[in-house]
């Protein structure tokens, strides 16, 4: 773990997931406790209190320095949600 001069940490080695999500047709990330397969659908929060159903489009694996949004204000998926059986 390296330290910045003003008590930052700049590096520590840590590996996030994040996945991309399509909530309500808008495209978000998510921290993810795994990688996810595009497709799964999950729960995460949504607006100022809710949470909504949404469907990973991907999932990235990165550094604090290399995610798509910044780790300490991301939000995390509540949930993975149960694939409906096919019907046919």
């Amino acid at each position: 773990m390296i330290h910045s001069l003003s008590g930052g940490v700049l590096a520590d080695n840590e590996v996030c997931t994040f996945a991309k999500v399509d909530v309500a047709g808008t495209p978000q990330w998510f921290l993810a406790p795994r990688t996810l397969a595009a497709g799964t659908r999950v729960l995460v929060p949504f607006g100022r209190a809710g949470r909504a159903e949404g469907v990973v489009l991907r999932c990235e694996t990165c550094t604090p320095q290399t995610a798509p949004v910044a780790v300490g204000r991301a939000r995390s998926i509540v949930r993975i949600l149960p694939t409906p059986p096919e019907s046919g």
